[in-house]
């Protein structure tokens, strides 16, 4: 699939520029495997690339001009590097306008490029179709202009471009664009940026994403709130146990012995984030001796979990997930990112991924009268030059 894409990238970039292109970059998305709303609470994510990726195509202009264009948009625009970059009302010109910003501000010295891209990534499922963006374009220049940038700065800017875009987002996502390998998932400390790679063998198991089609508009007033809850409980655990400086410190102990300290919604969210950061560091034993029966039982619990304590899941989301757990072909599931909607991400035994999708798909066409998608993702090597 991935081949077509690169053929296709390259022969739209030869039809538009005349020339064959100087450098081919692969970007690709990503998945979490364990570790959801924990990166803003101190605790560690479980991240890996999959094989879906944004192909681009660069080269020089050899002016100040630089003109990108996005096959499947059929969209494209100009922009003179030389002067200032502002933010304008078609926003995917936005994500390549704030890397460049980034570059500038950072004193990078590059000139003008032509650059066509195309992507296999589904817009909107939660797999960073933006992320991939950012990082790709980052390091086309880079590679087209030999500049020295490091995979974490690469990382760092594609964020801050992100952040100027007006997308508050963490560092999870750029980082394990940038830094996957092949079979293994990355534990990444968002605060420290310190990471750990940990083998990913899913043997007789395929990872499969289902796509709820569904979007609840309620994810941004919700995220707000349940930071400011942690907040709140992480207070209440400091004040009775001065030892402890963040969520990663606590034990489950030390919060149910404090329940009655706090009101019962704050006490949830709180009780999940400590078991949360717990269940990664499960996730990395489970995966590193095998056992891939326990990763899945990791995963219905952190479901559990962000369904009834963390309130972030939607009825569509809970009936997939517990379909999944009476299927004896599925060995876990879960939300994946934010919540209320987007993907749920599924251990199925290789063989019966056919049987599983067309089961799911009738049920949820029945019950919601909407279409279910499907991705089959391997996990994959972070943005690299072809």
């Amino acid at each position: 699939m991935n081949d077509i894409l690169i053929q296709n990238t390259t022969a739209f970039f030869e039809k538009s520029f005349g020339s064959a292109p100087q450098k081919i970059v692969l970007s690709p998305g990503r998945i979490n495997i364990i570790g959801e709303h924990v990166d803003y609470n101190d605790g560690y994510v479980l991240p890996a690339a999959i094989d879906k990726i944004i192909c681009f195509a660069f080269e020089k202009s050899n002016s100040s001009k630089s003109k990108v264009i996005a096959v499947d948009l059929n969209e494209e625009f100009e922009i003179d590097l030389t002067q200032e970059i502002q933010l304008t009302d078609v926003v995917w010109t936005n994500y390549i306008r704030g890397v460049i910003k980034q570059l500038q501000d950072n004193g990078f010295s590059f000139e003008g490029f032509n650059c066509v891209f195309s992507s296999n990534i589904p817009v909107g499922s939660g797999l960073s179709s933006s992320a991939a963006l950012e990082c790709g374009m980052l390091f086309g220049i880079k590679e087209l202009y030999n500049l020295t940038i490091n995979k974490v700065d690469i990382a760092l800017m594609g964020q801050k471009a992100e952040h100027w875009v007006g997308i508050n987002c963490g560092i999870m996502d750029q980082f394990s664009s940038v830094h996957g390998l092949e079979n293994k998932v990355i534990k990444l400390d968002c605060n420290t940026l310190e990471f750990e790679y940990h083998d990913a063998n899913f043997k007789d198991y395929s990872l499969v994403l289902f796509d709820s089609n569904v979007k609840h508009s309620l994810f941004t007033s919700e995220y707000n709130t349940r930071r400011i809850e942690c907040e709140e409980g992480l207070s209440i655990i400091k004040n009775n146990f001065p030892e402890v400086k963040s969520f990663r410190d606590c034990t489950e102990e030390q919060v149910l012995s404090i329940r009655d300290k706090m009101n019962e919604t704050v006490f949830k969210r709180v009780h999940f984030v400590v078991k949360e950061i717990k269940r990664v560091t499960k996730a990395c034993e489970a995966l590193d001796n095998g056992n891939i029966e326990l990763l899945g039982q990791l995963l219905f619990e952190t479901h559990y979990g962000l369904s009834q304590e963390y309130a972030v899941s939607c009825e569509e989301l809970d009936m997939l997930v517990d379909t999944a757990k009476a299927d004896d072909n599925v060995i876990g599931s879960r939300l994946m990112g934010g919540g209320f909607g987007g993907c749920t991400i599924n251990l199925i035994k290789k063989g019966h991924e056919n049987e599983v999708k067309n089961k799911f798909a009738n049920l949820y066409l029945d019950i919601f009268g909407i279409e279910l998608k499907f991705y089959d993702v391997k996990i994959a090597n972070g943005t690299t030059l072809l």
